[in-house]
């Protein structure tokens, strides 16, 4: 569709706006009117926004006083701030008599306090800044006007009911017209609405209408004054005169103190409720919230156990991970993971089965694990993970806690049951909680608001969260609270109920929090080490975490047997076996233990490993089915003549070969569990010795949760904005098109008038259709027309852009700009 606006005309979403001579101003005017640096400020406080980036700035101002937007902008505000709020929508709504707009000594009347007067900055000041820069208020000749949905949003504000305007102009005619009589007898306005509410605006008035009623209906304006401002009563819309008034409540109803809003509701006209509370708009405003009370420690102490923490989750994490690349969990039905093998995975990591699950959680927002794409189904460690085990530790923990933070999964929800009564299974559905993230945020930056070291109380705590967050408290918000405390110990971004100095660079925005966040960690984590103590019992001990490639080593040719701040390695047969299969040799298994140990190796493990490399390898399987060659002619009569190995039917075709039944990998199997050590060998007899397969899965796609828009991201949506308003609102020459004819006459005419622009080298504004459908406006710098398509400089993108002419709505010159 063309635009034919007129050359100069611009385009708003709340009417015209204060640019143009002699209009009222609005809200779209104001926010144009902010600079880039303010705009690039609401952005990042109000990220939703900018997804998508809006097409101009009437688009910005059209989202941020929608329903949900406005919404999401109150939850971010503490108690004071919203008393703030409250008292400029109070006190600036255009429905009362008074001019449209709050005062700002107004407003601070309203709250008790006294205004800075210029003196400095003061909490009142430091709340309507936050307000102006959240695009909740803004200035209007010095008033400050609210966005019109708070009064959809703050249907009481401070508890107090609508204006009399508002709540006389839903009553019928008739009745509106009594009250007027009665009150006002020979009034000359225009209306029984305006009488009313011209008489209740004079608090004098009102005064004198209070004093005319009795105790008993003194005491109900009484009870009704600092809200809720509604009643209950039967037959409230009754007809009712100052002479027919016999009750206490149709004495308040016959001189307008009461309004029915409801077959059966009363309310109270927000001008008598100010009068009732002498103009004070909340009983208690409080400017900083509640102390925090809890007990004082020690800030390195915290730090240690923090730490400490931080690497019990990097030990069982990667213990887990190792396992399940040799056995995989298997995958339920509803795509979770079952208890027994919860149960397993908590028994591999040490911990109890909360614990696991949240670990497990956790690493599959990572990206750590993921399900293969067989049938039945199994959890397997993603590549992802053979990434994440070569960086060091601190960024190891860092992937993990951004992963928790950004999360809205919630892990100890499992084992409990939905609306259905099913069970929800760690990495199964239903532990998705929208509000989570938010949640772990508020309780990390409340510790983070406290003394170093001190753990508040569980008491305070609440009260400063609902000091600081009033309307996100509800039961829901309680129970991820203390989920995400556990939670946070658990990982340890907390030490004993502090916050940790490595977790708080991670709550701000700045560009190098993490890397802040991993030198702070590096210095707290325990240095890893490069030597074990072997001992004579065939157990090897590390004292702490080992360097990656001993760590792998040692893990290849002993057992894990116990682990805490010290994990003992035992010696066994199978685990020399197993390092033997992965091709290391009797010399280099006890080179690698006299190189890393800081004791004499024992004799009796000596023994251990040379006892094992000879027997392993004497046997070769092969298939033949399968076949087995031995130099020693005496092992292999051995074998045959024994009575435990009649299931392999063997059968000797020369002193050193025999032929079996059964394939190879199940002779391999049987002659291991009979006590002998056969290895695979190939075709051209030579041995073959690998470590077993490796299984991998691809990452879950949509287990990393979005990151918040950087800085840079939030500027550039600020240049598109600024560059989609200037095309929507520049003064403009619409240049004529043919509008009858052929479409191909019409798209002839405009790479005409594109080519000419070209030659000329000059800006045109363009009506282009996107591929979405939406009509957008563009000013562009065209640079050729060619094959149906314009390659010109998009000043909205910042970028060239290929445009097909097709699209092209309409086509405008641009006047020039004045001197």
């Amino acid at each position: 569709m063309t635009d034919n606006a007129r050359p100069g005309s611009r385009r708003s979403t709340d009417g015209p706006d204060s640019e143009s001579p002699g209009r009222p101003p609005t809200f779209t005017a104001w926010l144009r009117s902010r600079s880039d640096a303010e705009l690039t400020a609401l952005l990042n406080a109000r990220p939703d926004l900018a997804q998508p980036v809006p097409a101009d700035i009437g688009a910005l101002a059209h989202r941020a006083t929608s329903r949900n937007a406005a919404l999401r902008a109150l939850e971010r505000l503490d108690r004071f701030t919203l008393q703030v709020l409250e008292a400029v929508v109070v006190l600036g709504d255009d429905r009362l008599s008074e001019p449209v707009g709050a005062p700002p000594a107004n407003v601070a009347r309203g709250l008790g306090l006294t205004p800075s007067g210029g003196r400095g900055r003061d909490p009142l000041d430091e709340a309507l800044d936050t307000l102006l820069s959240l695009a909740l208020i803004w200035p209007d000749h010095g008033r400050l006007r609210p966005v019109k949905v708070l009064r959809e949003l703050l249907p009481h504000p401070a508890q107090l009911g609508p204006p009399v305007r508002a709540l006389l102009a839903a009553l019928p005619h008739g009745a509106t017209k009594r009250l007027a009589d009665d009150l006002v007898p020979h009034s000359t306005a225009n209306s029984p609405v305006e009488t009313v509410a011209t008489a209740l605006a004079d608090p004098n008035r009102i005064a004198v209408l209070v004093d005319q009623v009795g105790a008993p209906a003194r005491h109900l304006l009484d009870n009704l004054a600092w809200g809720p401002p509604n009643g209950t009563v039967s037959d409230a819309r009754r007809e009712i005169t100052l002479a027919t008034a016999s009750s206490p409540v149709e004495t308040l109803i016959a001189r307008g103190l009461l309004v029915a809003t409801g077959d059966d509701t009363l309310t109270l006209p927000r001008e008598v409720g100010l009068y009732l509370r002498s103009g004070a708009l909340f009983r208690d405003v409080s400017t900083a919230p509640p102390a925090f009370e809890g007990r004082q420690g020690s800030q390195d102490t915290v730090a240690r156990a923090a730490a400490g923490q931080a690497f019990t989750v990097l030990r069982a994490v990667e213990e887990l991970l190792e396992r399940w690349s040799q056995e995989p969990a298997a995958v339920l039905r509803n795509g979770g993971l079952g208890v027994r093998d919860l149960r397993r995975a908590a028994h591999a990591m040490d911990s109890d089965e909360d614990t696991a699950a949240l670990y497990l959680e956790v690493v599959r927002a990572a990206g750590l694990i993921g399900t293969d794409n067989r049938v039945s189904g199994e959890w397997l460690p993603t590549r992802e993970y053979d990434l994440w085990r070569e960086r060091s530790p601190e960024h190891r923990w860092l992937l993990l806690a951004r992963a928790w933070l950004d999360s809205d999964r919630v892990a100890s929800l499992t084992g409990s049951r939905d609306a259905g009564g099913r069970v929800r299974n760690v990495l199964g559905p239903g532990l998705v909680r929208p509000a989570a993230p938010q949640a772990r945020r508020d309780l990390l930056t409340e510790l983070g608001s406290a003394e170093p070291g001190l753990t508040p109380d569980k008491v305070s705590l609440a009260a400063r969260l609902a000091w600081h967050r009033p309307r996100r408290q509800s039961p829901v918000y309680t129970e991820l609270v203390e989920a995400a405390e556990a939670e946070a110990a658990a990982l340890g971004l907390t030490g004993r109920g502090a916050l940790a100095e490595h977790t708080r660079p991670l709550l701000t925005h700045d560009e190098n929090a993490d890397e802040e966040a991993a030198r702070i960690l590096s210095a707290e984590l325990p240095q890893p080490l490069d030597y074990v103590l072997v001992q004579g019992d065939l157990t090897a001990v590390a004292p702490g975490p080992l360097v990656t490639e001993l760590a792998r080593e040692l893990a290849l040719t002993a057992d894990v047997e116990s682990t805490g701040g010290a994990t003992v390695y035992r010696f066994t047969e199978d685990s020399i076996r197993r390092a033997l299969d992965a091709g290391r040799g009797v010399a280099d298994i006890t080179n690698l233990l006299e190189r890393h140990s800081r004791t004499p190796l024992p004799q009796a493990l000596r023994y251990l490993v040379s006892d094992v490399g000879r027997k392993h390898g004497r046997l070769r399987t092969g298939s033949a089915a399968s076949y087995l060659r031995c130099d020693e002619p005496a092992l292999l009569t051995e074998l045959v003549a024994d009575r435990r190995a009649t299931d392999l039917e063997l059968l000797l075709l020369a002193p050193t070969v025999v032929v079996s039944g059964l394939n190879r990998a199940a002779l391999t199997e049987r002659l291991r569990q009979l006590g002998y050590h056969p290895v695979p060998e190939s075709g051209d007899g030579t041995m073959r010795l690998s470590r077993p397969e490796v299984r991998r899965a691809e990452p879950d796609p949509s287990s990393p949760a979005e990151k918040a828009p950087t800085t840079d991201l939030t500027r550039a949506a600020v240049r598109a904005l600024r560059a989609g308003d200037e095309a929507a609102n520049i003064a403009r020459i619409p240049v004529s098109l043919p509008e009858g004819g052929t479409a191909g006459s019409r798209a002839t005419a405009v790479m005409e008038v594109l080519s000419e622009a070209a030659a000329a080298e000059r800006r045109v504004w363009i009506g282009y259709t996107d591929t979405d459908g939406r009509q957008v406006s563009r000013i562009v710098e065209p640079a050729s027309v060619d094959g149906g398509f314009l390659t010109a400089y998009d000043t909205t993108r910042d970028a060239v852009h290929r445009f097909a002419v097709h699209r092209i709505t309409g086509v405008a010159e641009l006047e020039a700009a004045p001197d």
